[in-house]
């Protein structure tokens, strides 16, 4: 299914920088994309320079800002320096969307066979990544008494598949990391939110899913259609913006209902 353009429009994010970690393909890209279309200032924050860089390309040629920094999210310097570099290119950090994981090119397997190796992999990327970010980007954000930060689930949290346990365990560390950062950070108007998107096909390349499983996956669903990934990208301009400012620390599930939270 083709990617739409999302419907709705938000005033509030134009001139707002928007830090998004592995903003180099795939979802991240999209954000990037979606987020410079209603005026936003994109960093991208990416372990892939060359991809970073050509997505900040791809934005100024439609008349957008961005920026790419090189991050390894997985190390507290790397991420400081994200931080760093957002502030002095704008001199602000409004939000920040924690989507770079180890993902893509997983084992697939029962846990028992898993690469120790892997297991920890996932863990330095996905949980240290979003707290590492998390605790970069905050002191500025409670200068200005105003931020968003999004943190990224999977629907295979509430599934439990089978055969992703390292995955499945990083992200479901984000529930409770959401949660509390809710709590902690509500006195300075900034929010947290947890967002779970189903599957969805993306020009990155994933050896151990076909087609037909996503098909299939697609039929479990109550609606048995493929998502978009504009329409994930539509729950991060919303919940970056200012029609948000009344909610926090709540879990958004898109997965066209293959499970009900």
């Amino acid at each position: 299914m083709e990617n739409k353009l999302p419907t709705a429009n938000y005033p509030s994010l134009k001139g707002r920088v928007v830090i998004i970690t592995g903003g180099g393909q795939a979802l991240g890209r999209t954000y990037a994309h979606e987020f410079a279309a209603q005026g936003a200032i994109p960093v991208i924050a990416e372990l892939n320079v060359e991809n970073g860089n050509r997505v900040v390309q791809e934005i100024e040629q439609k008349g957008g800002k961005a920026i790419c920094v090189q991050t390894d999210v997985s190390q507290e310097a790397d991420t400081n320096a994200m931080a760093e570099a957002a502030l002095s290119a704008f001199g602000r950090i409004d939000c920040l969307i924690n989507n770079a994981a180890v993902f893509s090119q997983i084992t697939i397997a029962p846990f028992w066979e898993l690469p120790v190796e892997e297991w920890q992999s996932a863990m330095r990327v996905n949980i240290d990544g979003a707290f590492f970010c998390s605790r970069a980007v905050v002191p500025a954000m409670q200068e200005r008494k105003w931020g968003r930060i999004i943190n990224i689930a999977s629907t295979t949290v509430p599934t439990g598949r089978a055969n992703y346990l390292h995955y499945i365990t990083s992200k479901s560390a984000m529930i409770g990391m959401t949660r509390s950062m809710a709590r902690e950070l509500g006195e300075w108007n900034i929010t947290a939110h947890l967002f779970m998107p189903g599957a969805v096909e993306t020009e990155v390349e994933r050896p151990s899913v076909s087609g037909a499983m996503f098909d299939n996956l697609a039929k479990q669903q109550a609606i048995q259609r493929p998502a978009t990934m504009d329409e994930y990208a539509g729950f991060m301009l919303f919940l970056c913006s200012d029609d948000a400012e009344f909610t926090t620390g709540q879990t958004f599930a898109a997965n066209g209902g293959i499970a009900f939270l």
